[in-house]
């Protein structure tokens, strides 16, 4: 149960849920020593693969965000999960919190005006910093800290009654709180390991630790390069994220969940079509981001993984525009996965395609094609 809030802390809190948070809470701003020390060994273990800024600013340490911090609010903004269904052969898959406007800018709306209605309430201007996930906080650790609930097997929060299905955000506050921090709340996953196992690539190292260099999201989100030839299989047909160990979590279950409105899935990202996104023009990059979280990517890795979505698929419809962008696309790393998706599908026009494109102008496509004619060579051919 949450413990009552007094005096300007319960005003804030009521005036975060009448934005529409779904749980609010005040962390301390004490260093978080034993979280920084745990991210310190995740990052000597070389999960975080390329996402090097994560090695930088510390981000164990709230007050490096505004030094007249006085008060730290943490606040929880929920997503509901659609309704199950199957896709499509030739439909890519978006996680579900991206399908809604960009959650980096509701989050930062809401946590301005949460500032601006702060300002009142004290009765004088507040210097405030509102972060979200982009900034170099510990946002899990600060909300478990703050209450809002545990650190999951799946290393995401979770928030009884809630879920896992959630957006976090902190504000920064120059002003002097009275509070009695409530204790951080224990894991209560029991025995589960729903997530563990459920996850495609068996990212995770164990309870509590996940190696992002096999997550589908690090792969399709957070990946410049090539995505390792022994995960493209298992990413499926995603293009962006994955809601995997969410989708399994017994405390997502809940039939009605609560879900900000601005998260409400569009319609050409809840049905994403493979052969336009592997197609896909600058201008039609622009239109599909445009104020969504997919702008987290550029275009030649949205592209990209439409090839591997492609060669997972299924569907021989796929070969022909897979044959194209081995054929014309101007980006290496397009041609190279579009030749390891035409070998997924073989048949003589694949391999039509792959004989043509082993003269390719780069080495690293010219690779690709090797390997893929290898594979269609060792394949078991049909009737023998």
């Amino acid at each position: 149960m949450d413990r009552p809030l007094t005096g300007l802390a319960a005003q804030i809190r009521d005036a975060a849920l009448a934005l529409g948070f779904v749980k609010v809470g005040f962390a301390p701003l004490e260093p978080f020593e034993e979280a920084g020390q745990r991210l310190a060994e995740w990052l000597a273990s070389g999960y975080h693969g390329e996402m090097g800024y994560l090695a930088g600013e510390p981000r164990h340490e709230p007050r490096r965000l505004l030094e007249e911090a006085r008060s730290l609010v943490v606040v929880a903004l929920p997503w509901a999960p659609s309704a199950p269904r199957r896709p499509l052969p030739l439909e890519g898959l978006v996680a579900r919190y991206a399908q809604g406007d960009d959650y980096h800018d509701v989050m930062r709306a809401k946590l301005r005006s949460l500032a601006e209605r702060c300002a009142v309430l004290a009765g004088r201007p507040v210097l405030a910093r509102p972060c979200v996930d982009s900034a170099p906080l510990l946002e899990g650790e600060a909300a478990r800290l703050a209450g809002l609930g545990f650190i999951a097997k799946s290393t995401l929060l979770l928030i009884p009654g809630v879920g896992t299905q959630v957006v976090l955000g902190e504000l920064l506050l120059d002003l002097e709180l009275e509070l009695d921090p409530p204790p951080p709340m224990e894991p209560r996953c029991g025995s589960c390991q729903a997530c563990l196992h459920a996850c495609p690539t068996s990212a995770f190292i164990g309870p509590y630790v996940l190696d992002a260099r096999r997550c589908i999201s690090y792969l399709t989100i957070e990946l410049k390069g090539a995505v390792p030839r022994e995960l493209r299989a298992l990413v499926g047909t995603r293009v962006f994220g994955c809601d995997e160990c969410q989708r399994v979590c017994p405390f997502n279950a809940a039939p009605e969940r609560p879900s900000a409105a601005e998260f409400e899935p569009r319609p050409a990202l809840a049905t994403l079509d493979l052969v336009a996104l592997l197609e896909l023009g600058s201008a039609g990059y622009r239109k599909l981001v445009k104020k969504t979280a997919l702008r987290r990517t550029n275009r030649e890795r949205l592209v990209r993984n439409a090839a591997v979505a492609l060669g997972n698929c299924g569907d021989p419809a796929a070969v022909p525009p897979l044959a194209r962008a081995l054929r014309e696309h101007p980006s290496a790393l397009v041609r190279g996965h579009a030749a390891w998706a035409l070998s997924r599908h073989g048949g003589a026009a694949a391999s039509d395609a792959l004989q043509a494109a082993r003269d390719d102008p780069d080495a690293t496509v010219r690779e690709e094609v090797a390997w893929a004619l290898a594979a269609l060579a060792a394949a078991p051919r049909a009737g023998g």
